[in-house]
């Protein structure tokens, strides 16, 4: 049986470079992948040993990388080379060249910066996760953004999106049978964003919604009627609390989410 390739993919920022590459020289071998692993934002030499230790038990692996700082990318060198592993340096020939014919030195900073970013962006999605629904009322205080609104207005992919772009952001859903919580009259309401919608638009949208799920579309979740009360419970408790509030009807999510960010620097709606 043909012996299959596994390929290490290691850098102290992201791995795409890497894996567009490796992927487009594969393409031109009778062989096959046994498996890729990637190792992004790489930053000690404890990373490194683990990575060398789980490439060493592999009969037939490589080493693909891009680390640009000094210490770790000739760490990361001796290591494989100390195991016979075959290791490829992307990066390396370009910098190199580019430094003989500049004479300026690269950044070095560039991978922690980015991992400080990634890092950052981890954080804000984990927090749209906990706070996903009203689970805990304590996100409402710890938000940047509040996105409150009926059920199936877009709330969490909402909030999802707005954590790519830095935002802690929680929702909360809002039920004429329950109360909203104290803590979302304690808050400064310019961080608050209703999402409103066309009752038909809605009655449609949860009748798919109870077809995916294999339930009854005539369910009263989907019904003209309740679909109109909760829309005006939502208006009301939204004109007390004196919100942004923003017709989602024929919005998608990027577009919803640029209104909130266009608003949070001072802008309109538009």
């Amino acid at each position: 049986m043909e012996e299959g390739v596994s390929i290490y993919l290691v850098s102290d920022s992201n791995v795409d470079t890497a894996e567009n590459i490796a992927s487009i020289a594969a393409a031109h071998f009778d062989t096959f992948i046994e498996k890729i692993k990637k190792y992004p934002y790489v930053g000690d030499k404890n990373q490194i040993e683990e990575i060398i230790m789980e490439a060493a038990n592999d009969a037939n692996s490589i080493i693909i990388h891009t680390m640009v700082v000094p210490e770790l990318k000739d760490y990361l060198l001796k290591k494989a080379q100390k195991f016979g592993i075959k290791i490829v340096d992307i990066m390396g020939p370009v910098i190199n060249a580019i430094e003989d014919s500049t004479g300026i030195s690269p950044h070095t900073n560039l991978a922690k910066n980015n991992k400080e970013d990634y890092l950052k962006k981890i954080e804000v999605i984990e927090f749209a996760v906990k706070y996903d629904d009203g689970k805990d009322a304590m996100g409402i205080l710890l938000a940047d953004v509040v996105v409150i609104g009926v059920s199936r207005t877009s709330k969490t992919p909402l909030c999802m999106y707005l954590a790519h772009k830095y935002i802690k952001a929680a929702n909360l859903p809002l039920v004429p049978e329950i109360e909203p919580p104290q803590e979302l009259f304690e808050i400064n309401s310019k961080k608050i964003f209703g999402l409103t919608i066309d009752p038909e638009v809605l009655v449609k949208i949860r009748k798919e919604r109870l077809k995916s799920l294999g339930l009854d579309a005539n369910a009263i979740y989907a019904t003209e009627e309740r679909v109109k009360k909760e829309i005006k419970y939502a208006e009301e408790v939204m004109k007390r609390l004196g919100c942004t509030v923003i017709d989602v009807t024929n919005k998608a999510v990027e577009e919803t989410a640029n209104v909130i960010l266009n608003v949070l620097k001072g802008g309109e709606i538009s």
